[in-house]
C-alpha cells in the first residue's frame, strides 16, 4: 500500500511537477530578458506639440549617449556579454515600441576606442552597429566622444580619421530635416588652439553660421547660400556647454552628492566658457543636447553678447544608456517642428528592478510547484470520500 501510494506520488511528481516547473523558468527567462523591457518603456511616449500645424510633419528623434561598448582591456567578457545584451535589447524594444525618424548618439560609443588597435576598432564598429541596427526608414547620426578618439591632446590623426569614415562622423555636420537643423559637433575640437582639427571645425561652424544668417533674412551673411525654411538650430556634442559644476542641476537623475558639487574642469568635463560663447553667439540654438557625465541636467540659459541682443534656449544633459554607468539608463525622445522642441525622458528597467522580478516570480513558482493541486487530484481526493 505505502509502496504504491510511493510510486504514484513520484509519478505525478515527474509527469506533472517537473514539466509545470520548466515552464514556469522559461517564463521567467522571457519575461526578464524581454517583456520587461516593453513593460517599462511602453509608458514612455513620444511629447505632445502645443501647435501641430497640418502642413509642418513633426519630425521624432530619440536621442541616447554613452553606450561605453566593453574592450578586451575594461571588465570580464561575462560583463561584456550582459551589458551588450541589456542594451540590444532595450534599444530594439525602443524601435519597436517608438519608431523614431532619427537616432543621434552623443559620443562615447566605446569604451576603449581611443586605446584599441585598427583590428579592434573594426570589431567595435561591427558589435555598435549589430548591436543597434536600425530599422528601415530610420537614419543614425553618431557623434564622436573623448572614450572614441581621446581628449584632445591626446587625439591622433589616424585615431580622429577612423572614427570619422567608419562611423560617418566629421568634426561638424549639418543636418536638415523638413525645416529643422541639427548641428552635430566635435567637442574635443572646440579646444581653441588651432590646432588641424580645430580650425576645420571652426571654419565648418563659420560656414554654418552664414547659412543661418543667410537663411534668417540677415544682412550680415556673406555666402548667400540659404535653407529652403530657417529655423534656429538644434546642437548635439558629446560634452555639455561650460558650468561651473552640477551643482545647478536639480533633476531626480541628477549626478548625487557630493559628486553634484564637484568643480569642472573646463576642456575635461565641459566646454571652456570661450567656446560655449563662441557656439552660442555663432548659430543661436533653440535646443542643445549634450552627454558625458552620465547624469542627467536641464539649464535654461540666458545669454546677452549685447545689450540688445538675448539667446534664450534649454540645454539637457542625457544621462548614460548603459547599466553600467548607472542602475537606471535613460534616453530622450524629442518631438521637433521648426517651431518647437518637446522632449520626454524615457527610463529603461532597473537592474535590481529587473532582478528582484525574477528572484519573486522564481519563489512564487516554487510555493506554486510544491502545493498546487492538478484536476485529477482534486477529483480522487473527492471520489474518495463517497460510498460506491
Amino acid at each position: 500500500m505505502v509502496l504504491s501510494i510511493q510510486r504514484r506520488w513520484q509519478r505525478r511528481f515527474f509527469h506533472k511537477k517537473i514539466p509545470r516547473f520548466a515552464l514556469g523558468l522559461l517564463f521567467i527567462y522571457i519575461y526578464s530578458e524581454y517583456i520587461i523591457y516593453y513593460v517599462i518603456q511602453i509608458q514612455c511616449d513620444w511629447p505632445t506639440l502645443n501647435v501641430e500645424d497640418e502642413d509642418s510633419k513633426p519630425v521624432y528623434a530619440m536621442v541616447l549617449a554613452d553606450t561605453h561598448l566593453l574592450g578586451t582591456r575594461n571588465g570580464h567578457w561575462i560583463d561584456r556579454w550582459r551589458r551588450e545584451w541589456q542594451m540590444h535589447r532595450a534599444f530594439q524594444t525602443a524601435m519597436t515600441l517608438h519608431k523614431p525618424e532619427v537616432v543621434f548618439v552623443l559620443g562615447d560609443l566605446f569604451d576603449e576606442g581611443k586605446w584599441c588597435s585598427q583590428n579592434e576598432f573594426e570589431d567595435y564598429v561591427k558589435r555598435f552597429y549589430y548591436l543597434f541596427k536600425v530599422p528601415e526608414g530610420t537614419t543614425m547620426y553618431a557623434v564622436v566622444g573623448n572614450h572614441d578618439i581621446g581628449f584632445h591632446y591626446s587625439i591622433t590623426p589616424q585615431l580622429a580619421s577612423r572614427f570619422e569614415t567608419k562611423l560617418n562622423s566629421p568634426p561638424v555636420q549639418l543636418v536638415s530635416i523638413r525645416g529643422n537643423h541639427f548641428v552635430l559637433i566635435n567637442s574635443m575640437a572646440l579646444e581653441g588652439d588651432g590646432c588641424s582639427l580645430c580650425s576645420r571645425a571652426v571654419t565648418e561652424i563659420d560656414k554654418i553660421s552664414d547659412i543661418l544668417k543667410c537663411s534668417s533674412g540677415s544682412p550680415l551673411c556673406k555666402s548667400r547660400i540659404k535653407l529652403e525654411q530657417y529655423s534656429r538650430p538644434i546642437l548635439m556634442q558629446h560634452y555639455p556647454l561650460y558650468r561651473e559644476s552640477d551643482s545647478i542641476c536639480t533633476e531626480p537623475d541628477a549626478a548625487p552628492l557630493p559628486e553634484r558639487n564637484a568643480l569642472f574642469e573646463e576642456r575635461k568635463d565641459c566646454l571652456s566658457r570661450e567656446s560655449t560663447d563662441y557656439l552660442v553667439e555663432s548659430l543661436r540654438p533653440r535646443s542643445v543636447f549634450g552627454a558625458h557625465t552620465h547624469h542627467s541636467c536641464v539649464i535654461r540659459h540666458s545669454f546677452m553678447p549685447t545689450a540688445k541682443h538675448k539667446i534664450e534656449f534649454i540645454e539637457y544633459t542625457v544621462p548614460s544608456f548603459s547599466w553600467r554607468n548607472r542602475p537606471d539608463p535613460k534616453y530622450y525622445l524629442i518631438s521637433v517642428t521648426p517651431d518647437e522642441v518637446k522632449v520626454a525622458k524615457c527610463e529603461l528597467p532597473r537592474e535590481w528592478t529587473m532582478k528582484a522580478s525574477a528572484a519573486l516570480m522564481f519563489v512564487a513558482l516554487v510555493i506554486y510547484t510544491r502545493f498546487a493541486r492538478t484536476a485529477s487530484d482534486f477529483s480522487c481526493k473527492h471520489l474518495s470520500g463517497k460510498k460506491v
